[in-house]
């Protein structure tokens, strides 16, 4: 198990190297959800890349999100809300397949800058591992930066998904609000 576990990190690096090459340029926005101020931030930021299209990964209610976005003139059909994460982790591995079908190799991903660190981790290994580079933004915040554990817990639940499909987010009766949590 460790051996392939091994293999699957080294394979990361060369697939994020590969994605990097071919779409050089973020192909969209993702942003996670945790507060209106980071769907302000998106929308504020996006105003300067209208061709790329907008997702909200559980973030605040559809009604709030759209009238953000909407002060900013950022139209509708960009946006994309989802709410089928319940997590850090789930955020990501949710809108994998929206990513692949749309040939997306490259992403901004936006969240506030405590958050930040566990957020590339984490991204680093689901992104990564599906060939999906990612450009990190961070909103500014006052909250002291994530534990260590934290992310080492969440590193294990990301390879844990490479390597089964699954996150171990239904484990956890707090976060296992939907059974698409636990894929």
């Amino acid at each position: 198990m460790l051996g392939l576990i091994l293999i699957l990190l080294s394979i990361i690096p060369v697939r994020l190297a590969i994605a990097s090459y071919q779409a050089p340029f973020p192909q969209g926005i993702l942003t996670l959800g945790g507060g209106a101020d980071r769907e302000q931030f998106t929308a504020q930021f996006a105003q300067h890349f209208p061709d790329l299209d907008i997702w909200v990964s559980s973030g605040t209610t559809p009604d709030q999100a759209y009238a953000i976005f909407q002060r900013a003139d950022i139209p509708d059909s960009r946006l994309h809300l989802d709410y089928r994460a319940v997590d850090t982790v789930t955020n990501f591995t949710s809108l994998v397949p929206d990513f692949k079908q749309r040939h997306i190799q490259h992403l901004y991903v936006i969240t506030s800058k405590f958050h930040m660190p566990r957020a590339k981790v984490i991204a680093t290994l689901i992104l990564g591992s599906q060939g999906i580079t990612f450009t990190p933004l961070s909103v500014p915040s006052k909250e002291p930066k994530e534990s260590l554990p934290h992310i080492l817990r969440d590193s294990a639940r990301s390879l844990l998904w490479i390597v089964t499909g699954r996150t171990g987010a239904s484990l956890n009766p707090r976060l296992a609000r939907s059974s698409y949590a636990s894929k």
